[in-house]
């Protein structure tokens, strides 16, 4: 128990750093991208910590057994390279023992990347499709930032207002340059201007009021200036990229009733994360062994590889069964064929060990000697 207790806290502790370091990154990433849709009016401020929020636990579904897999690597890796795995072998803990050990650590991973992917990832995803279907139905120049210069419809509009009334809901001393059917630079300036829905002309318009409009074309001395009371500017929708799909929101124990292939494939998906994380750990034990000369990370690239195709395969056949090409037992499938690779890692260690020692010793022999 005590020898459990130790490999348990080096492989948590190890699984709990790299998912940190991994889960830093995606989220630095998407926060950049989130900023960004925030500092050109698609996305309000407020909104992007809760999006950022609610997302996690989609980011946590696969960090989690990657997580795992790189966790036990390191720590049994470490184990290995500080001679205390040969003290545990001499102690009759055999690679069998080892396998049973670490799948302690590797069920409440895969518990917690359970209660990730069935309820968390999509509880959080019908969460961010909520905030953004919210900004949609906002225009670009609602989420307009006083004081500052605004590029809107793709940079074919800039719009300038000096500041907002929270009251009234209008914009003071507004500038908005854009051009016209002809390609021709427009300038509008106005005292104000507010947001006005008109059904009958098709949607909302931003009416400015007590203002001149300006017509012409840079350089040249042939310009029109035209004063008006009222001039109506059909707003542009804000356009979000979106990051959630409705199979990604939809409940689990809704897509148990469903006969559809997409949301079979969804579901065996998620059911599928948790089988991951053991599958993962079956391969990282004989994986992590290594010897001291080679060093801790010798076998980590080779491991990144295998998980890596383990992961694009499982993603190919959910892309199969969703598009009716295959059924659900392609998904599985994929997952005996890691199973079995595992099991002769772990069975046959001997057996592929002296199958590697043969080969290496068929290969021809260079030795490098120093030049006079």
């Amino acid at each position: 128990m005590i020898i459990f207790r130790y490999l348990a806290r080096e492989a948590l502790i190890s699984t709990l750093a790299v998912t940190s370091v991994l889960l830093l990154i995606i989220t630095s990433a998407r926060l950049i991208k989130y900023l960004a849709d925030a500092a050109t009016g698609k996305l309000d401020a407020a909104f992007v910590f809760w999006v950022l929020l609610w997302r996690i636990p989609g980011f946590l579904e696969l960090l989690l057994p990657l997580g795992l897999f790189l966790g036990i690597l390191l720590a049994f890796g470490r184990l290995y390279l500080d001679s205390e795995m040969v003290v545990l072998r001499a102690c009759g803990i055999s690679q069998k023992r080892l396998v049973l050990y670490a799948l302690g650590p590797a069920s409440l991973v895969a518990l917690l990347v359970a209660v990730m992917t069935l309820w968390l990832a999509p509880l959080g995803a019908t969460k961010s499709e909520e905030i953004f279907s919210i900004q949609e139905s906002r225009s670009e120049l609602e989420l307009l930032t006083p004081g500052r210069f605004q590029s809107q419809t793709g940079g074919r509009q800039v719009t300038y207002a000096e500041s907002f009334d929270s009251e009234s809901g209008q914009l003071r001393e507004v500038f908005i340059a854009q051009r016209n059917e002809n390609g021709e630079p427009v300038v509008l300036l106005a005292e104000q201007a507010e947001r006005v829905i008109l059904p009958e002309y098709g949607g909302r318009f931003l009416v400015l009021q007590q203002g001149y409009r300006f017509d012409g074309v840079p350089g040249s001395a042939e310009y029109t200036r035209t004063g008006y009371r009222e001039y109506g500017i059909s707003l542009p929708e804000a356009e979000l990229a979106r990051e959630v799909t409705e199979l990604d929101a939809q409940p689990t124990l809704a897509l148990v009733d469903s006969v559809q292939p997409r949301e079979q494939a969804r579901l065996h998906w998620r059911l599928s994360l948790p089988v991951l994380a053991f599958i993962v750990t079956l391969i990282a034990v004989p994986m992590s062994r290594t010897n001291p000369r080679q060093g801790r990370f010798a076998k980590l690239i080779p491991s990144i590889v295998l998980y890596l195709l383990y992961l694009s395969l499982l993603t190919s056949a959910r892309s199969a069964v969703e598009d009716g090409e295959a059924g659900v037992w392609l998904l599985w499938l994929v997952h005996a064929i890691f199973l079995t690779l595992a099991a002769n890692l772990i069975l046959a260690e001997r057996f592929w060990g002296a199958q590697i020692n043969r080969v290496r010793k068929r290969l021809p022999h260079v030795s490098w000697r120093k030049s006079a």
